[in-house]
């Protein structure tokens, strides 16, 4: 699956809601951030996930099934496999991935935060994290939650993506900018 995910349709984002708030009655919102990016985790490796939550073939009903045996072994909480459940059942399986986007931004927006996508070519060190996170609470003027990726085609250096903002500063990008001024040259 790619990185880029839709943008959460109103129907994901009321389920979102709905999830958020259950979260917080129950006080679990940490464990079931924690479960929904485990869950989202498990789309992002596994296109044949996607095309079986998509799949028009598939009954509901078995969707559901599917879903909440892998939720079982994925050992997700009980109110995330129960949410799993009920979405597939209510024939939204495909929607999963843009719930679980809809219910971060949601979370962050309560916290003050905002969430960022940094993609590396290799595994960035703690200290590089927190330069990250430092220099974008400084130039947004609040705090970021990083959700970290690694994309070896990058060949070094760094992508940030905060909703619809993109810095790109790897090496990858600016061979490509180079290669592009060679050309016009």
């Amino acid at each position: 699956m790619s990185d880029a995910i839709a943008i959460p349709s109103e129907a994901a984002r009321r389920y979102a809601g709905a999830l958020l708030e259950l979260a917080e009655d129950a006080k679990a919102l940490k464990p079931t951030e924690k479960n929904l990016k485990a869950l989202a985790k498990l789309f992002a490796k596994n296109d044949s996930l996607i095309d079986m939550a998509n799949s028009p073939v598939i009954t509901d009903a078995d969707k559901a099934k599917t879903l909440l045996v892998l939720a079982k072994k994925a050992k997700l909480g009980k109110l995330v496999s129960n949410f799993v459940g009920l979405v597939a059942s209510n024939g939204r399986a495909g929607e999963l991935p843009t719930m679980v986007v809809a219910f971060e931004h949601m979370l962050a927006e309560r916290r003050g935060t905002e969430n960022a996508l940094v993609t590396s070519a290799t595994k960035l060190t703690t200290t590089q994290i927190n330069a990250i996170k430092a220099s974008l609470k400084k130039s947004l003027g609040h705090a970021v939650t990083l959700d970290m990726r690694i994309d070896p085609d990058l060949l070094g250096g760094f992508a940030v993506k905060i909703g619809s903002r993109y810095f790109d500063a790897s090496l990858k990008a600016k061979l490509n900018g180079l290669k592009l001024a060679l050309k016009e040259a």
